[in-house]
């Protein structure tokens, strides 16, 4: 054979393995490891005997036989999933993750499930000025400027304070961005770390998820927890909440898609979102 007959054979070849190369990469999948904290409330929380429960577990119970799938919900840090994620430790994050442009860079998300609101808590409701709760809500976009100008009240407020924040979340930059220059931020590896700090006297207020503080607060050692100033919302905590899958796994997050789509239409996430938010926390269209 030619060295002009063996180049072509090559590539002929070389073209059969590309056409072929998709069918090959295809995973069908027959089971998943799901990774949650199993310390946000309501969202995900770990029950007596060690069972993991919560509104996105309970949702997971749902959708899994839906789709055919074995999903194995496992206990991680927040801190370092999605880097587990990505080198194969899991398969899917199931954390109450908030979709947004940096996490988009390295990780793939579901179709959202919730949208949700956050706000201050601290040991005085009268420490930041306003009232509290959804009817005093500010709405904040993504425009740096006009977000600032929304806190002025808010960063006068916090001067000298020190505010806890969980570490790695939707909420970091923004307190970060906003509050640095005038208040001493302690960021914390888990949302209930800074809570016990706040209770412990050693941060004067903390900022998360509304239905985190709500769920928290029902706990009778919580009792003297209470929101401060206006609740946040708007396009500044992106498009809701999601789950996280790794970017080369398109037909793994196709399949939860539809299930969530499927989840959403029936009315299954409206049904869990009342009943362990209270309210209906299903994103608007």
């Amino acid at each position: 054979m030619s060295k002009k007959s063996s180049w072509l054979g090559s590539v002929a070849l070389s073209a059969m393995v590309l056409a072929c190369a998709p069918a090959l990469q295809a995973k069908e999948w027959t089971s998943v490891n799901i990774a949650t904290e199993g310390a946000y409330e309501p969202w995900n929380l770990t029950l007596p005997g060690g069972k993991i429960g919560g509104f996105e577990p309970e949702l997971m119970d749902i959708i899994c036989p839906r789709m055919k799938l074995k999903c194995n919900v496992v206990v991680q840090n927040w801190d370092g999933m999605i880097a587990s994620l990505n080198a194969g430790k899991f398969d899917v994050l199931m954390d109450a993750i908030v979709i947004n442009d940096e996490r988009q860079k390295v990780m793939a998300f579901s179709t959202p499930y919730a949208q949700t609101p956050a706000s201050f808590v601290s040991l005085k409701a009268d420490l930041l000025p306003g009232k509290t709760g959804d009817a005093a809500a500010i709405t904040l976009g993504t425009d740096a400027k006009e977000v600032r100008a929304g806190v002025e009240d808010l960063r006068k407020a916090l001067k000298g304070k020190t505010i806890g924040i969980a570490s790695g979340t939707i909420y970091t930059p923004f307190i970060d961005e906003n509050f640095k220059d005038v208040a001493t931020i302690r960021e914390y590896g888990s949302s209930a770390e800074a809570i016990l700090d706040l209770l412990a006297g050693r941060i004067d207020v903390a900022f998360d998820d509304v239905t985190f503080f709500n769920s928290v607060m029902d706990k009778p050692e919580n009792k003297p927890l209470v929101f401060t100033g206006p609740v946040i919302k708007g396009p500044i905590w992106g498009e809701g909440e999601a789950l996280g899958f790794r970017q080369k796994d398109p037909e793994l997050k196709a399949k939860f898609d539809a299930a969530l789509k499927e989840a959403m239409a029936d009315g299954t996430i409206k049904k869990l979102s009342e009943k362990w938010f209270k309210a209906d926390l299903t994103p608007k269209q």
